[in-house]
């Protein structure tokens, strides 16, 4: 899908499936148009071109959204002189949700202690354990929410990413996105990463980590000006070495040879979540994403 504000492309030409049963992190820098995307999917948003569906389906047409999507986009959506559970009984009587669930997810995010105080004198952590039990109403099997973890202390995050495992482990579909690039790295199966509203790098995070080479050469500009030109992203490792991405280890070893060009390492070289996004973000995505071969995913439309 593409969307413009004007004559600025937020999204630009952008397709990518999401797994049900993984956690699949949505990464990209300020301004890559991670909530613009998501907003599309929620029908907050018009698509210029294209479009997005859960299951199938587009979300102006789910028969019962709240039971079926499950969304947290905003911190502060709340009326700050509600109380939370409050809050939750709205939600909870406008979607035709037994209020008796609302007990349940008070404790579930562990906002018991808290319910009957008004949210505007809540701290960041705690509207944002409101959201999350406001998503979780419905029971719904899709959970799609932007930066869920803003304000959370360490043990909030450890709690949060361990509620989001447990309902990927029970066959849900998580779409999360974060700058947090550590937690991510613990939290996510499958990373989907954009910048300047392109895709630049999907696939299950573990074999994109791998995909990388370390090259020792003599001839190293030389090297990194034929890479560069074929598509690969090249930087100097910590030990002299050049850390190269986007092409295969084989692909490499035959460039270098066909411009006889020395080389006296070529080993496949693992990567911090860190390390690769500032690989992904910081080129001119003037080449194909990098991808895992499909052979090596189970990723099913969202």
């Amino acid at each position: 899908m593409t969307k413009r504000y004007g004559h600025e492309v937020v999204v630009d030409d952008l397709s990518f499936p999401v797994a049900p049963g993984r956690v699949t992190g949505f990464l990209g820098p300020n301004g890559a148009g991670k909530s613009t995307t998501m907003k599309i999917l929620l029908d907050l948003a018009s698509a210029d071109a294209g479009h997005a569906t859960i299951a199938g389906t587009r979300y102006r047409d789910l028969t019962d959204p709240a039971r079926t999507v499950g969304v947290v986009l905003e911190p502060n959506a709340f009326h700050p002189g509600r109380s939370g559970r409050n809050h939750l009984q709205v939600l909870a009587d406008g979607s035709g949700i037994p209020r008796t669930r609302i007990e349940e997810l008070l404790e579930t995010v562990q906002l018991s202690h808290a319910a009957d105080r008004h949210v505007g004198g809540y701290s960041l952590g705690m509207r944002q354990r409101l959201g999350i039990a406001a998503a979780l109403l419905g029971d719904p099997p899709v959970l799609v929410l932007d930066e869920p973890g803003n304000g959370l202390d360490p043990q909030g995050i450890r709690w949060l990413r361990d509620l989001l495992r447990a309902r990927a482990a029970a066959g849900g579909t998580v779409f999360v996105s974060s700058h947090l690039l550590a937690e991510v790295e613990h939290l996510a199966d499958e990373v989907v990463v954009i910048s300047k509203g392109r895709l630049v790098a999907t696939g299950a995070l573990a074999t994109l980590q791998k995909a990388g080479t370390s090259v020792r050469t003599p001839q190293g500009r030389r090297l990194t000006e034929l890479l560069q030109a074929a598509g690969a992203t090249v930087h100097n490792g910590p030990e002299g070495e050049l850390v190269v991405r986007g092409l295969r280890t084989t692909d490499i070893g035959d460039r270098a040879c066909a411009a006889g060009i020395v080389l006296h390492e070529l080993t496949p070289r693992a990567g911090s979540l860190e390390e690769l996004f500032l690989d992904w973000t910081s080129n001119d995505n003037s080449h194909p994403p990098t991808e895992v071969a499909e052979t090596e995913r189970q990723a099913v439309p969202l």
